[in-house]
């Protein structure tokens, strides 16, 4: 008679183990959905890029630039849902951005637009880092967010200001002036050092 009253015991023990670690285990789930869905709502929230133009001037010069076109109308498309659709987003973001070193139009090929460019890749890449990790920073990725679409005023007022000091008509002479400072930059100094200790011919 005392095992079975034994066994009854064991059995009712290992049932309340089993339904405790249930509850505990539902409770950490939940838990984790709550936090996953604070995460998502954060950076849902802040995923909003300036998609357009600051001026009309550079977009009448950028059309022609197709991989500026395609990148802008990658970061206007919000994506929905799942913290899944804001990872593809960013990686096809990344991939534009890095684009955007291919065939910029000569007005604009110049060290600050480039110089400008890369920085704004570096910020996008850290972006698609960020959104990538197992447990993301949603902080870090709303202020990268804010701080990619300083870059992109930035690099449009640059464009800016190229289209308006292009439109400023140049001097008389002013072009062969610069010119000849170019060439003369270009000739090396080609002398050689004079030696005190050589005699003067006169």
């Amino acid at each position: 008679m005392k095992y079975p009253i034994s066994l009854f015991l064991l059995l009712t023990t290992v049932l309340f183990s089993c339904q405790n670690e249930n509850e505990k285990r539902l409770a950490e789930n939940a838990k984790e959905a709550k936090k996953k869905e604070a995460i998502f709502n954060n950076i849902n929230k802040g995923w909003t890029f300036l998609d357009e133009p600051i001026n009309e001037i550079s977009e009448s010069q950028l059309n022609s630039w197709t991989e500026w076109r395609e990148f802008m109308k990658e970061i206007g498309e919000k994506p929905r849902k799942t913290i899944g659709a804001f990872q593809k987003k960013s990686a096809a973001i990344s991939r534009k951005a890095m684009a955007l070193n291919n065939n910029i139009p000569a007005q604009f090929n110049q060290p600050q637009i480039k110089s400008r460019i890369s920085i704004l890749i570096t910020k996008i890449r850290m972006l698609d880092l960020f959104i990538h990790l197992n447990k993301i920073p949603d902080d870090k990725v709303v202020f990268l967010i804010q701080e990619i679409n300083k870059e992109l005023i930035s690099l449009e007022r640059q464009m800016d200001k190229i289209v308006e000091k292009a439109k400023i008509p140049k001097e008389e002479g002013e072009e062969d002036f610069l010119r000849m400072l170019d060439t003369t930059r270009a000739i090396p100094n080609s002398a050689p050092p004079i030696d005190p200790n050589i005699p003067k011919v006169e």
